[in-house]
């Protein structure tokens, strides 16, 4: 039989059929095999972990069958208990497979401590900046008579001056005292004192 007639016969048919078939069947078998394997489908959602402990953290993981591994601690923010969860990756509610690892960051146990700088005769606009970049906060301003504009003249914490130097607690607001860009008043009285005339003490009986 030629070869013309083999590939237009029913012989050839058949099995071209046949081996589709297998090949679909193995296919199906395949894509099966591998779900299973991957998990695929049997995902799970991720738990708001944050102001649970480290403790809390691994019994709900370890409920869902998901790991987590502790990257570092946070500078203390007052908003969250000590030792407790600030920060996860992956988020809340996000679909993940059975044995992955969340990340955690923990809240440290207290504000840390910083040095003022030194702040005297810098302008308010310079100030401010530099108080947040070292985790301060702007508090009270008040102004008192001073040429010099805007400038700041002292730095007071809870009402006490401080000096350059002196440490306060990290999101400690520091209250500043500028100056309001006028000169300083002088009492009218003084003024009229110092003007009076030597006449004016002299005893009428000396005349």
């Amino acid at each position: 039989m030629s070869l013309r007639k083999y590939l237009t016969s029913r012989v050839f048919f058949l099995q071209a059929v046949s081996a589709l078939a297998i090949i679909a069947v193995l296919g199906y078998l395949f894509m099966h095999w591998l779900t299973f394997t991957t998990d695929h489908g049997h995902e799970i959602s991720v738990p708001d972990l944050r102001k649970l402990t480290e403790e809390q953290v691994e019994d709900k993981l370890d409920e869902l069958d998901l790991d987590y591994v502790l990257l570092d601690s946070v500078d203390f923010r007052g908003d969250y208990p000590k030792f407790s969860v600030v920060e996860q990756d992956p988020l809340p509610g996000t679909k993940v497979k059975v044995g992955r690892k969340v990340y955690i960051k923990i809240n440290a146990s207290g504000f840390s401590s910083v040095k003022i700088p030194d702040l005297i005769e810098k302008t308010y606009r310079e100030a401010v900046p530099t108080l947040k970049a070292l985790g301060l906060e702007e508090g009270t301003v008040t102004y008192i008579p001073n040429l010099g504009k805007d400038m700041v003249l002292e730095m007071r914490y809870k009402g006490r001056n401080l000096k350059v130097g002196d440490r306060v607690l990290k999101s400690s607001k520091i209250d500043l005292v500028l100056g309001d860009g006028k000169a300083s008043y002088v009492d009218e009285s003084t003024v009229v004192d110092s003007l009076a005339t030597p006449e004016a003490a002299t005893p009428a009986n000396e005349q």
